[in-house]
């Protein structure tokens, strides 16, 4: 066996599962066909749940520091959403794919995981203890697990002959880094009477502190093959349909076509093989949903693959990544899908969506309905479907940030990577010890619920201070596996 998880894909999601492993302590190769990283932008935006997430291993500050990533207002599709700035303790924030790509690699390399660059996966094969994957260039490495993290056009996808069903895309927009004159620096999304079109998000800023836009054009006439090269006359002209003499492109960074295919593949896992992020859901990427939905994937799949490799894992761990990722990928299609029929993507100026539009615009000023769009947009709605979740309304939710006696908050309790045991007043050391090897017990707290908290910091089980030490039991059993 050359390595426990062979990780296909160097991207934020494999990144991402990389230093999950390495906290686990599990023996991991990350291999990327690419023979450098790209300086492209791509996804423009953290959502808060994965600021969370990163907070949760010692990440978020050292990646902050590396730039200038302001807080911005969230939307639903281009419609503003200030209220997420007070909801969330980790608001929203500019951060670009290609900043959290470099701070990984660099992070990973400092702990000994360089990316095997120039290593293009050709085939793959398993048996019941191992899959075998061989590269272009002749090597082969085998490993207990593969995790395909390798993106929209997967080949690990395609190689599995997987059923990946949904709607092939229909027309593509163009999407631009750009330094615009006279843009707001809000989000928006504006019209011109004859259906054109363009969307405006902010991208933080420069290496000389300017600020950067994210810019999606369309509109009649828009639609090209993917392949046809963006050009700066193409922007100056979708700009100047928009916005008239207003808005002017100062400089153009990178543009793409973009489609709205929506597709997400049936099963989660193969086997040996699992699949996460792009390579098991694609969609337009509106509010840089697909790169956190896919770090999330790999936050989920993380520390199963950890207990499944050091022999803790119950039964069935290792199925409950697609039974609680696939509904959530599933979640994130749709809202993009409504998404961009409230933008109108395909520039029709359709009387009915313009109609429905504003009327939506109106409603989402009620603050019911802001909560409701920020924390779905944010991950901080999510809720893993699990046993006794109608007992106490934190299960399967991510756990509250506790503040404990000293100024320890509970993000910093999951830094190792081990699940916790909220026990305020004492009552449960002895039932937590015999799987005190995975779970820290923190006798702190007082005045909260006791709360079983997994690794990626979702609670899965809680209860008073002094509750059922029999349920207690049987929920370290279930997501701990047997005592030692």
């Amino acid at each position: 066996m050359d390595t426990d998880v062979l990780i296909v894909g160097a991207g934020p999601t494999g990144m991402t599962l990389a230093n999950e492993l390495l906290v686990a302590g599990v023996s991991t190769v990350l291999a990327d066909k690419l023979p450098q990283r790209s300086e492209l932008s791509k996804a423009g935006g953290m959502q808060s749940r994965t600021l969370e997430a990163l907070d949760q291993r010692g990440l978020l500050e050292p990646l902050l520091a590396t730039g200038d990533y302001p807080v911005t207002d969230g939307h639903f599709a281009g419609i503003p959403l200030p209220a997420h700035l007070a909801r969330h303790r980790l608001p929203w924030r500019s951060v670009p794919q290609v900043a959290i790509e470099g701070f990984f690699e660099e992070h990973l390399a400092a702990q000994g995981i360089h990316v095997r660059r120039d290593h293009e996966l050709v085939a793959l094969a398993q048996d019941a203890d191992t899959v075998t994957a061989t590269f272009a260039h002749g090597d082969t490495l085998r490993a207990r697990y593969l995790v395909a993290a390798d993106g929209a056009h997967s080949t690990v996808r395609s190689l599995l002959r997987a059923d990946f069903p949904g709607r092939p895309g229909t027309l593509t927009v163009v999407a631009a880094d750009v330094r615009l004159s006279g843009a707001d620096q809000a989000v928006s999304h504006t019209w011109s009477d004859d259906g054109h079109w363009a969307a405006l998000f902010p991208l933080g800023t420069d290496p000389q502190g300017r600020p950067l836009r994210r810019l999606a054009l369309g509109g009649p006439g828009r639609s090209l093959p993917r392949e046809v090269p963006v050009t700066e006359e193409e922007i100056r002209d979708g700009l100047h349909r928009v916005f008239g003499s207003r808005v002017r492109l100062l400089e153009l960074r990178y543009a793409r076509r973009i489609t709205n295919a929506a597709r997400q593949i049936e099963q989660y896992r193969h086997g040996r093989v699992l699949l996460a992020g792009d390579a098991a859901h694609v969609h337009l990427p509106l509010g840089a949903q697909g790169m956190n939905t896919g770090m999330q994937d790999a936050l989920n799949l993380g520390w199963k693959l950890g207990a499944a490799v050091h022999g803790w894992a119950p039964e069935n761990l290792l199925e409950t990544y697609h039974t609680e990722r696939h509904p959530i990928g599933a979640a994130v299609l749709r809202n993009v899908q409504t998404q961009s029929l409230l933008m109108d993507w395909a520039g029709t100026r359709d009387p009915d969506v313009a109609a429905l539009r504003e009327f939506f615009t109106a409603m989402a000023q009620i603050p019911d309905v802001q909560d409701f769009l920020a924390d779905t947009l944010s991950g901080t709605a999510i809720r893993y479907p699990m046993p006794d979740t109608e007992t106490h309304p934190l299960i399967g939710r991510p756990a509250p940030d506790t503040d404990f006696p000293g100024s320890v908050r509970l993000h910093e309790l999951l830094r190792s990577g081990r699940g916790v045991l909220l026990d305020p007043v004492g009552a449960f050391a002895e039932v937590a010890a015999p799987w005190s090897d995975r779970v820290d017990r923190v006798g702190q707290g007082a005045g909260t619920d006791a709360m079983l908290i997994r690794p990626d910091g979702y609670v899965c089980w809680a209860g008073s201070p002094d509750g059922s030490a029999q349920d207690l039991k049987q929920a370290l059993g279930r997501w701990f596996g047997d005592p030692r």
